[in-house]
């Protein structure tokens, strides 16, 4: 019989071999066996012989469809063979553990071929039997899942082949809300291209879905069904997504809780994080508040051109996106400010004409007085059971009148007696950005940048679209302290992220965040305002389903504490941007807390990417040096930085961080040159962050302490004792810890091992 060759893959990772090699064999490499390749887990270190190259995974597309909790995905992979003869690949694809199989196969005219739906127990010995021939432990990030496993020939030579797997899964409920969950790699070396959609339904009404791993494109069809696509290059990671049942007439709470496993003086902390999902109740129509709107557009000599054609169309299409009966005015401003109207006006088909008329006549000259036009949009009386709403453009700083950054922001803080919310939009990097963000984040509103070579048309309607049917406004949450009768203890509540809610619009979902203390359950009280008076909403949670998987939850608590402490440093430069004490203890205290925060949970920013890069996280002095350069850099940019595109690019990570909703695991972030960043040299995996020092990756458990290789136990990824350290990873849902590959300082129940692959 003639001679074929033999591919394993894993979710995307190739192992070959040859035929009457035995996958459970002895531990002795075969001489046609290769170790995993890219793209799932990791690439061949050197480059094989041609003759001897494995078949690779060069794309991946999803596509589920959910309709209620019964999940069905098909997995499409394209197969490419660059060896001269045809191989057999034998595919093993991480699925969840409550998985069945529909159908597998090959497009085309090969049809189907049979597959075998593996448990987790048999497929960790076969994880186990891989890794000791590859001598690399990456695989075993997918222990304790399900596997399904299956033979495909052929893979012609120098050819592709596309592979289709469909199963089907009961996903899990807690409470009003369903969890569907798309394994995938952690590896830092992830290359190949996935494409996924996911398109949900959820009978009885679907509030919104939520992913917390990455971010989604988002397009409702109706409301009952959502359809997700992934934005661009998905980010590694398991990608998670929650769907949430709308209630008719009640906002609808969802908890996901975080276990902490942090040693102090007493012990085991009793307590960790939360994130509580809110949704809006059903909008009817006798219930929705009526928008005012009032554009206030800068026609200063600046905007002049391309830049004031833009800020024309977007006020017309706004002004034309609202509905019948909703309220409007045009404010446009220099040196003096004009309006259209003395008071907001309903918008009626004559109002709109008249509108146009105005926008016609407006030319630019002259210079920007920010404040006199601030001043006169949220001094006027608002239209009765609306919510006042302004979007303020500008393209420069102020040069006209009062011009004194905090005096600016203090004086509109005072005269907005109605509580118009400001969102802000600065068009160009000639703006002061501190001031428009804060005047946005004052008044439960948000900045807008919009940077050179983008619309301003475009990013005025992206805004104006989240604006739609406001259904709860001036949210407040509290945590009630009495007890129910018979209520012994409640879990205590502290560091909610944000302190402040903003308005809830229909069809979003706000994200909070904070900290919890003890066991029992967590209470909140949400009161607001809709159309008919003053509302209230009571959610009593339960801790039974906190774990260690919710370990986005953390992170995200963290990614939004250190960009609030990040501002509070910047808002100190709002005098005229000179240097403040960094020795002060206040301000000290503030960067400890950055310094500390950013280094746990692997965390960086601009102002602290120097942790990783540099490798000064694993010095007995680490934290009082990092210390002292975050202060520098801080100064440096945060205070002193105001306007320009150094400025620009600080506000905008600022906003995308005290609002994050999804992990940012490469530490993306917008550079001084308005170019897209990142750091390498730290991974948030798991619940733990990792910084690469020489060739290892490192526990941030272990920061501020000199590396040695007396300190950790060393583990052979061939000897018994790593499965030993397999095992307690995954009880500890750490398992991926184990995607960063060989050379691994990991710190389990306060012992440190080196895991070592002994090629």
């Amino acid at each position: 019989m003639k001679r074929r060759e033999i591919v394993r893959i894993f979710g995307g990772t190739v192992i070959a071999g040859a035929v009457g090699s035995k996958l459970m064999a002895h531990p002795v490499r075969h001489r046609h066996w290769h170790p995993p390749v890219l793209p799932h887990v990791r690439p061949t270190p050197h480059p094989l012989p041609r003759h001897s190259q494995p078949v690779v995974v060069r794309s991946v597309d999803v596509k589920a469809t959910i309709v209620g909790r019964l999940a069905t995905t098909v997995m499409t992979m394209d197969l490419h063979n660059p060896g001269h003869r045809q191989q057999e690949a034998v595919v093993m694809i991480p699925v969840g553990v409550s998985a069945t199989i529909r159908e597998f196969g090959m497009e085309g005219a090969h049809g189907k071929f049979p597959a075998k739906l593996i448990p987790r127990e048999e497929a960790r010995r076969i994880y186990d039997e891989i890794v000791r021939r590859s001598l690399d432990p990456a695989l075993l990030e997918f222990a304790g899942n399900g596997m399904v496993k299956s033979s495909v020939f052929p893979v012609p030579a120098g050819g592709s082949s596309c592979i289709r797997l469909v199963y089907e899964e009961m996903l899990e409920v807690d409470g009003e809300r369903v969890d569907y969950t798309l394994l995938r790699t952690e590896s830092p070396q992830y290359a190949v291209p996935w494409s996924v959609q996911i398109d949900w339904t959820l009978p009885g009404g679907l509030a919104g879905v939520y992913s917390p791993s990455h971010d989604l494109l988002e397009q409702r069809k109706g409301p009952k069904r959502m359809v997700l696509t992934n934005r661009g290059k998905m980010q590694p990671g398991n990608l998670m997504l929650s769907a949430t049942r709308r209630k008719k007439d009640h906002v609808t709470a969802s908890l996901m809780a975080y276990p902490s496993n942090k040693v102090g003086p007493g012990g085991k902390e009793d307590g960790g994080y939360f994130l509580l999902l809110l949704s809006p109740p059903e909008l009817k129509e006798e219930t929705a508040v009526k928008r005012e709107l009032t554009l206030v557009i800068d026609k200063s000599g600046s905007m002049a051109g391309g830049k004031m054609d833009q800020a024309l169309k977007a006020a017309s299409q706004v002004i034309e996106g609202l509905d019948d009966g909703e309220f409007f005015n045009i404010l446009v401003y220099n040196e003096a400010v004009e309006s259209f109207a003395d008071l907001p006006v309903k918008k009626t088909a004559q109002s709109l004409l008249d509108a146009r008329d105005y926008l016609s006549g407006v030319r630019v000259s002259g210079g920007t007085n920010i404040h006199d036009a601030l001043m006169r949009a949220v001094q006027q009386d608002v239209s009765p059971g609306s919510l006042p709403i302004v979007l303020f453009l500008t393209d420069g700083v102020p040069t006209i009148g009062q011009t004194h950054e905090k005096k600016i922001r203090d004086g509109v803080a005072a005269a907005n007696r109605h509580g118009r919310r400001i969102f802000t939009f600065g068009v160009g990097v000639d703006v002061n950005t501190p001031l428009l963000s804060r005047l946005a984040d004052d008044s439960r509103a948000r900045a807008s940048y919009v940077l050179p070579k983008e619309d301003v048309e475009v990013k005025v309607a992206r805004v104006f679209r989240r604006l739609s049917g406001p259904a709860l406004s001036d949210p407040v949450l509290t945590v009630p302290h009495e007890r129910k009768k018979k209520e012994k203890k409640v879990a205590m509540v502290s560091d909610v992220l944000p302190s402040r809610l903003p308005d809830m619009f229909d069809g979003e979902q706000l994200v909070v965040l904070g900290r919890y203390r003890g066991k029992k359950n967590l209470r909140f009280r949400l009161t607001g305002k809709d159309s008919g008076g003053e509302k209230k909403y009571h959610f009593n949670l339960s801790l039974n389903k906190a774990n260690r998987g919710n370990a986005h939850v953390p992170r995200l608590w963290a990614t939004r504490k250190i960009a609030l402490l990040t501002e509070a440093l910047r808002d100190l430069g709002a005098g005229n941007g000179s240097p403040v004490d960094m020795n002060d203890p206040k301000v000290r205290e503030l960067v400890d807390e950055i310094v500390r925060l950013s280094t746990e949970h692997g965390v960086l920013t601009e102002y602290t990417a120097f942790l990783a890069r540099e490798g000064m996280v694993f010095t007995n002095h680490m934290h009082r040096e990092a210390v002292g350069r975050a202060s520098a850099e801080l100064q440096n940019k945060a205070v002193q930085k105001r306007s320009g595109a150094a400025s620009v690019n600080q506000d905008w990570n600022i906003a995308r961080s005290k609002s994050a909703t999804h992990l940012n695991r490469d530490n993306r972030y917008l550079n001084d040159q308005l170019v897209d960043d990142r750091v390498d040299q730290v991974r948030q995996v798991a619940d733990k962050a990792f910084y690469r020092k020489g060739n290892e990756w490192v526990d941030a458990d272990l920061a501020g302490k000199e590396i040695a290789a007396a300190d950790a136990k060393l583990v052979n990824v061939s000897s018994p004792e790593f499965a030993d350290v397999v095992s307690r990873l995954v009880q500890d849902q750490r398992q991926s810890c184990l995607a960063l590959g060989e050379n691994i300082r990991v710190v389990i129940d306060q012992q440190t091992y080196l895991i070592q692959s002994g090629k």
